[in-house]
């Protein structure tokens, strides 16, 4: 479940940075994408975790993921088109993650804390 994660780090070093500061309308601001992507990264966990053969995780993970982006209210085209966005810009993306990383340590250090979906 961690694929998506390096597959995103690793474009993230392909692309250039274009130093924009903020993004276009139609694109999710970089507080919704660390929301979405926090999201996302706790649903990869929890499904990784369980004791279900790969193809049923792939079902179940693409499953949670819509719910994710019900949650958010974000539609899955908006969210790759975003993702796209900011891809371009690997400071940004860099700064995305590095907050998206601070959320789940913090999540993680809440005793008795579950992220609902």
């Amino acid at each position: 479940m961690n694929r998506i994660l390096i597959l995103l780090l690793a474009l993230v070093l392909v692309f250039s940075c274009r130093g924009k500061n903020s993004p276009p309308p139609g694109i999710l601001s970089e507080d919704q994408m660390v929301m979405v992507l926090t999201d996302i990264q706790l649903t990869e966990g929890k499904v990784s975790a369980l004791p279900v053969s790969y193809d049923s995780s792939q079902v179940l993970y693409s499953l949670l993921e819509k719910e994710v982006f019900l949650k958010h209210s974000v539609s899955d085209s908006l969210f790759t088109q975003s993702m796209l966005y900011y891809l371009e810009d690997a400071k940004a993306m860099e700064q995305i993650y590095a907050r998206v990383i601070d959320s789940l340590t913090v999540l993680e250090t809440i005793p008795g804390k579950e992220q609902n979906f």
